[in-house]
């Protein structure tokens, strides 16, 4: 078993990785990492040339990610995966049987998410599993 996070350092995926570090803590887990890589098109040089940057980019990202979360003392796996993003979420969890997928939200209003298809709305109507939704920041109420 595992706990899933989609991470892409924008400061949803940042705030979720907390949330993440901590969840995998508690419950002796691993965290697993999930970088979705799909670059638009899909054949030819250039195609294959944005792919490599984009997963170079997630190798990074990730890269950054682990540091933290080892430095908590939570074991991590990364998978970049040549897919869009909710969809190698999803890949990731039914891979490593996860108990829930953690991914940060970009602040955006639901009518907004749902109209664009983010990643959590897709999430959370695709996956089978748990999904739990992290904010991007806590506005004052």
């Amino acid at each position: 078993m595992s706990i899933i996070l989609g991470y892409d350092e924008s400061p949803g995926a940042r705030r979720a990785l907390t949330t993440a570090i901590d969840l995998a803590d508690r419950v002796d887990e691993v965290l697993v990492l999930v970088y979705g890589v799909a670059p638009p098109g899909g054949v030819g040089d250039e195609h294959r040339t944005y792919q490599e940057a984009l997963t170079e980019m997630g190798r990074t990202a990730t890269e950054h990610a682990v540091a933290q979360a080892e430095s908590a003392g939570v074991p991590t796996v990364v998978e970049i995966i040549a897919d869009k993003p909710a969809q190698a979420i999803i890949a990731a969890a039914d891979k490593h049987d996860a108990q829930v997928i953690v991914v940060g939200t970009y602040g955006e209003s639901p009518l907004r998410g749902a109209m664009l298809g983010s990643t959590p709305h897709k999430l959370l109507h695709l996956s089978s599993r748990p999904v739990l939704c992290v904010p991007a920041h806590h506005p004052e109420i």
